[in-house]
């Protein structure tokens, strides 16, 4: 098994083993199913807690790639390459974990960090334009992955991050 393939594997092992605990948590913290459950809905809290565990899987991935580019850090173009493969399969899947339901935010409310949402109410009134975006930022960690050289590895990465921060400043509340 090539380094590579070693490394691809060790980062599906990983994110099989963080769904199966999320699955675990899941089902200790559901005493049984809703109606709403058992129609295959569910619940919005348990939906804006799965889509902050992606998030955080992405901007894990985002930190690595980063610390990588700092003026101190240590490029490895391979490794570089997973990180920037993976991010752009979470941002396709990530716009589909917004369904009306999740549509929560409150100003002032007091909120739970973990399960309640910093989602703007413009992300369900700008829908396509969010779901444009994520998909451009996909398309960009994608190109980021393929690329055959530092220097368009890089550019890639200054782009996506600049897609990122856009994407947030228009549709991530804050307190």
């Amino acid at each position: 098994m090539s380094r590579s393939t070693s490394r691809i594997a060790l980062a599906c092992d990983r994110f099989v083993v963080a769904m199966g605990g999320l699955l675990l948590l899941t089902c200790l913290v559901a005493p049984s199913a809703t109606p709403a459950q058992e129609q295959g809905v569910a619940p919005p809290k348990d939906t804006i807690f799965a889509r902050k565990i992606l998030m955080g899987a992405i901007d894990m991935n985002m930190d690595e790639i980063e610390t990588m580019l700092a003026p101190e850090g240590q490029l490895n173009l391979a490794e570089g390459q997973e990180h920037a493969d993976t991010i752009s399969i979470m941002l396709m899947a990530f716009p589909h974990m917004f369904p009306a339901s999740t549509n929560q935010w409150a100003p002032g409310a007091d909120r739970d960090a973990a399960l309640d949402t910093y989602a703007s109410p413009d992300v369900w009134g700008k829908f396509a334009d969010f779901y444009q975006r994520a998909a451009a930022a996909s398309k960009l960690a994608f190109e980021a992955s393929r690329t055959k050289r530092a220097e368009d590895f890089k550019a890639r990465i200054v782009e996506l991050r600049a897609a990122c921060n856009s994407c947030h400043a228009a549709y991530q509340k804050v307190d």
